[in-house]
């Protein structure tokens, strides 16, 4: 029996399996006439390079309800990256343009941006938000989506479902968030599952009655690097610029738009996409590095919302978290053997008692206050202080293909 019910503070919204797709498609192309769509895609030069990205740029060639594309290319070494960026999109350049954070010419202007907002640290964060802010350029687009490249079974009609809620002109949304199920052989997210959902039910137990709890434990996964959101939004709404991006951004949108504009949506069933190496010793790297910023983006955003935490709070958190995780994996495990699924005990209950030092961890470093001054200002921000800074990013793109091409 599919599940449509709804519950916490924002829509969710299901796939039953009901959608006739050619349709949908057809319904996406004629909204997108109005409310024009612009795509962010961030990018490594190693991820560049693996089949996952090869397979959604053959995909994004049936994506007509796509104006517009920025590829947002970091962590590269030299031209050569940039150069294999531009085969690459071959199927796609008619509307595909590369913003490369590297070049000389991206560097010499967020030199001049640094003037106004501090030092920028380059990470997945700038990388989105520097690509928005070239889609800011163009008046004709409001609504930005952006979705990961490791995605292993890609589909477009993944993507037409992520804009649909926004591009809609009978719908109201500001912010569409992804979900799905991780799984294939076994179950996968351990972050979300191991540490973000027992965190967020301990720290229901232990907080008074918090709006922006009940908002974050209404997404079913808020660690999704896929989400929608419309031109104004993203003018008004800061970005953090490491792993704690997915809920940092979250707690933006809580913060500039009401919740009745804010939904979910079910993208696929499975979801599978490249699994960060997990490591417990290695705290500085993998999915531990990922925790840890997770956690730090967690606890200073709640900070930054009034609250505070003492030595006895996080002594009482650690061991609320310890017998939630548990619990849920006794659930995981339940679920896996009545599924025909590989469940590894063990291993889950090593890594819940290596999350739960990275609280420890959090609490003796004390370092939310460098945190709470790293997140890139907004656009609108930007925006009063260098007005033709997006134009300013669309410059690049023709300079670096004429640089580059010598």
């Amino acid at each position: 029996m599919s599940d449509f019910l709804q519950h916490g503070l924002i829509t969710t919204l299901h796939d039953l399996g009901t959608a006739n797709e050619e349709e949908f498609y057809k319904e996406l192309t004629r909204a997108s006439q109005v409310n024009q769509i612009g795509l962010v895609l961030p990018v490594t030069a190693a991820d560049m390079q693996s089949r996952p990205f090869l397979t959604i740029i053959n995909e994004l060639q049936k994506a007509d309800y796509i104006q517009s594309i920025v590829v947002s290319l970091n962590a590269t070494t030299s031209k050569e990256d940039y150069h294999r960026a531009q085969q690459l999109i071959t199927p796609i350049a008619d509307k595909t343009k590369i913003l490369w954070l590297e070049s000389p010419h991206i560097q010499k202007k967020l030199t001049l941006l640094e003037e106004v907002s501090g030092k920028l640290e380059t990470g997945k964060g700038l990388a989105v938000w520097l690509a928005f802010g070239s889609l800011l350029a163009n008046p004709k687009l409001q609504v930005f989506a952006t979705h990961d490249c490791d995605i292993l079974n890609y589909h477009h009609f993944m993507l037409a479902r992520l804009c649909m809620p926004l591009a809609h002109p009978g719908l109201d949304f500001e912010f569409c968030k992804a979900y799905y199920a991780r799984y294939s052989d076994r179950f996968y997210g351990r972050v979300a599952r191991l540490l973000v959902s027992p965190l967020l039910q301990s720290l229901g137990i232990l907080l008074e009655h918090e709006p922006f709890l009940d908002y974050l434990m209404s997404f079913r996964y808020p660690l999704s690097g896929e989400f929608a959101i419309t031109a104004n939004l993203a003018r008004s709404n800061r970005v953090p610029n490491d792993w704690g991006l997915e809920i940092g951004m979250l707690a933006e949108v809580y913060r500039n738009t009401a919740m009745k504009r804010v939904c979910q949506i079910d993208l696929a069933r499975p979801y599978e996409h490249k699994h960060q190496a997990l490591v417990l010793e290695k705290k500085d790297s993998g999915l531990m590095k990922m925790a840890a910023e997770i956690l730090r983006s967690i606890f200073t955003t709640f900070e930054s919302q009034g609250q505070t935490f003492s030595s006895s709070f996080f002594s009482s958190l650690r061991a609320t978290y310890l017998r939630s995780a548990q619990e849920s994996i006794r659930q995981y495990h339940a679920d896996s053997v009545l599924n025909g699924l590989y469940y590894d005990r063990h291993l889950e209950e090593k890594t819940v008692e290596s999350f739960s030092r990275l609280i420890d961890d959090f609490y003796q470093k004390r370092d939310c206050r460098t945190r709470l001054t790293s997140d890139i200002p907004n656009w609108m921000r930007i925006m009063a202080a260098i007005p033709n800074f997006p134009q300013m990013l669309v410059e690049t793109f023709a300079e670096d293909r004429a640089t580059c091409s010598v």
